[in-house]
C-alpha cells in the first residue's frame, strides 16, 4: 500500500482524476478527516472537502503507472 497527499482544486481535475483511477483493477481511497469514499466515485469524491490536501490510499504495490498519471495532482 502507498499513502500521497493530493489537491484536487477544479471540477475538471476531479473527472481527470476519476477517469484516471477507474482505469485500474486495484482499490484506492481517498480520506479526508474521518472521511473515506472510493476514489473511483465521483459523487464521494464531491462530499469531501476539496479545499485542503486529501489523503490518497492506494491498495497495490505495483503502482509506479498510475503514480506517474496523477503527479499532478500531488502535493508535498
Amino acid at each position: 500500500m502507498k499513502t500521497v497527499n493530493m489537491k484536487l482544486e477544479t471540477i475538471n481535475d476531479v473527472k481527470e482524476f476519476v477517469n484516471t483511477v477507474s482505469r485500474y483493477d486495484f482499490d484506492v481511497d481517498l480520506i479526508s478527516g474521518r472521511y473515506a469514499v472510493d476514489a473511483k466515485s465521483i459523487m464521494g469524491i464531491f462530499s469531501l472537502d476539496l479545499s485542503k490536501p486529501i489523503k490518497v490510499e492506494i491498495h497495490s504495490d505495483d503502482c509506479d503507472k498510475f503514480m506517474d498519471e496523477i503527479k499532478k495532482f500531488v502535493v508535498a
